[in-house]
């Protein structure tokens, strides 16, 4: 009977190291690499797109640079691995990327059947509609038998389908597999419009030879909270990830920015020197140095720098802040404290 229950109590033990092992260890995997593979879209104007020499860049691209940076020290260590709206699920639970930062909504779905772990909201949303002005719509509510571009795969895809049903309309779905498809299709005139998160459709219309000729109206007809994933099984590297964002949120908050990140080295405020690593040891409770938030702030900057220099009312994407002001600003961009 001892010896049955020893085998039992081993088998048990084993059982359970595999499941650990097989789900953890995407922190290692990183540092012995050298790089981080971060799962973006395959190219959307302000969030995740190659400059004129090759080189992504943007919001997303921005927090797979901040990851870079918490875990490696350096923010460009980052190689850029495109999805589509079908693929992006799909290459992350194959280990083909060790975070997914693109412009996906948080969903019960995703999050329990997928599945997927995701790590707080860095882009409030919404789904809205996208038509040239020379069509002569100024609502919604008149696209009754409109054809529509739509991307496979997204959570738009069923607004969209819940939309008309509840107004009795009807459309003609004209399905395209990423936003590059669906801005061709859109231009050819294959459909009266375009539907997907109001960011998305900001960022389309800014690569028009005429953007003013278009016009998005003004319903939004969806919650898209977008947020950052990971696989389930490995709750070291899902902290880090959650950490990652809530530090630029906290950053912005505390005013502490890549300008003047060095000064703040010396500030009275006891959760500005936690955050930055001067006092206590959190970056050591996840496996990192104690400067990686310093590393994320110097290098890439706070929630708000990130916002302005990619997306923001002064560049041709042109979104104001909105929901995603802080908290204290009268936005929801909120971070639990730093303690």
């Amino acid at each position: 009977m001892k010896n049955i229950s020893h085998a039992i109590i081993g088998a048990v033990a084993l059982a359970f190291g595999l499941v650990a092992s097989a789900g953890a260890g995407t922190l290692e995997d990183v540092q012995a690499r050298g790089e981080l593979n971060c799962i973006v879209s395959t190219g959307l104007q302000g969030f995740a797109a190659p400059n004129d020499e090759g080189v992504w860049e943007g919001f997303d691209i921005d927090f797979c640079r901040a990851t870079a940076a918490a875990v490696l020290g350096d923010a460009n260590a980052i190689k850029a691995v495109t999805a589509t709206g079908k693929t992006r699920f799909t290459k992350l639970n194959a280990g083909e990327g060790d975070v997914l930062w693109r412009n996906t909504t948080i969903t019960f779905v995703r999050d329990v059947d997928v599945p997927l772990r995701f790590h707080g909201v860095n882009y409030y949303d919404g789904q809205g509609f996208m038509a040239r002005k020379d069509l002569g719509v100024m609502s919604a509510a008149e696209l009754d038998g409109a054809s529509v571009c739509i991307q496979t795969g997204t959570t738009t895809e069923l607004n969209l389908a819940d939309y008309f049903r509840s107004n009795g309309m009807s459309y003609e779905a004209v399905t395209i597999e990423d936003n590059a498809e669906a801005r061709e299709n859109y231009q050819a005139g294959r459909c009266d419009v375009y539907t997907t998160d109001a960011s998305g459709l900001a960022a389309t219309r800014a690569t028009f030879p005429d953007p003013d000729a278009h016009v998005i109206l003004p319903e939004i007809i969806s919650k898209e909270p977008l947020g950052p994933a990971t696989r389930h099984g490995d709750d070291q590297w899902s902290d880090i990830v959650t950490w990652v964002l809530n530090a630029t949120v906290t950053a912005e908050e505390k005013g502490v920015t890549s300008a003047n990140v060095d000064d703040m080295m010396g500030s009275n405020d006891p959760e500005v020197l936690r955050l930055l690593g001067v006092e206590g040891n959190l970056g050591g409770m996840f496996g990192l140095n104690a400067d990686w938030a310093y590393q994320i702030i110097k290098q890439v900057g706070n929630y708000g720098e990130i916002f302005e220099r990619n997306i923001g009312v002064n560049t041709p994407i042109g979104l104001p802040r909105g929901l995603n002001a802080l908290w204290t600003d009268g936005g929801l961009q909120y971070s639990p404290p730093f303690r």
